[in-house]
């Protein structure tokens, strides 16, 4: 964590504030891999439970 308490501490300074940005961007698209990584695995009745269809897992993280 400290690593990233520093990325984020020198964020304003060029290159470092690009840096963090961009490990910012490929955090975010992880998280949304994963998550729908997660949803497809579900049924399709366990997606009608949480109000959602297989159309919508495309969309999740764009």
């Amino acid at each position: 964590m400290s690593a990233l308490d520093t990325l984020a501490l020198s964020a304003r300074h060029g290159r470092a504030g690009m840096f963090a940005r961009l490990i910012d961007a490929m955090t975010l698209w992880n998280d949304a891999r994963l998550t729908r990584r997660a949803l497809a695995r579900l049924s399709d009745r366990e997606l009608n439970d949480i109000g959602l269809t297989r159309y919508d897992i495309d969309g999740i993280g764009r």
